[in-house]
């Protein structure tokens, strides 16, 4: 007697869509409102849906909370290999700010979330983020680390600079409204972050610079 045949059905594009709906209203309001302060009930109400049809999708908040987070991470790790597949390190420091700010700008509401749970301890995605983030963190440090012993730029503590990269980046997602209040304007331009990019590019590579 053979074994049954599991099928894996691909979700129908409504289903897609529906989804998508769903994460981004729970991606804005647990960036406006942290874990505590979101229900599914008042998710649900913003796409009229009911509770039990966002529970078919999702079990239960947490699992949504951390589809959110998920989906934060898996963009974010996505461009972030400059460093360590590059070849030369002024080219890789100038793409990783470039991209890391472009993120910021463009992912405003998911950096938030991402900020909120990093700020509290990350009690819900800790797990994640040492299986994760740990070995992308090990991988720049040791590339700066060859370009070092090759002589490319200054030897100085990789984990803290890549810190200071992830911190000074990451300003301009967290502290955008409070940046654009002190500019008078209603919010960062494309010119903003395009000073922010030659200004934290060239100070990290004349910090590095042999």
């Amino acid at each position: 007697m053979t074994d049954p045949v599991t099928v894996t059905r691909t979700p129908r594009a409504a289903t897609l869509r529906k989804q998508e709906a769903i994460l981004a209203e729970a991606e804005r309001q647990f960036a406006r409102y942290g874990f505590e302060g979101v229900s599914l009930d008042s998710i649900a109400a913003v796409l009229d849906l009911s509770r039990q049809n966002l529970l078919y999708h999702w079990p239960s908040k947490e699992e949504l909370y951390r589809a959110v987070l998920d989906s934060v991470m898996g963009e974010w790790m996505a461009n972030m290999t400059a460093i360590a597949e590059a070849d030369e390190p002024e080219a890789a420091i100038q793409t990783y700010v470039a991209v890391k700010l472009r993120f910021s700008r463009d992912r405003a509401s998911g950096n938030a979330v991402f900020t909120r749970e990093i700020m509290a301890g990350a009690p819900r995605y800790q797990d994640v983020l040492k299986v994760r983030v740990m070995p992308l963190l090990h991988a720049d440090v040791n590339r700066f680390e060859g370009w070092a012993d090759e002589g490319l730029i200054r030897r100085v503590d990789f984990t803290h600079l890549m810190f200071l990269i992830w911190s000074s980046t990451q300003a301009y997602a967290d502290l955008a409204p409070q940046f654009s209040l002190y500019m008078g304007k209603p919010a960062l331009d494309d010119a903003d972050f395009e000073c922010a990019r030659e200004l934290i590019t060239s100070l990290i590579w004349r910090s590095l610079k042999p």
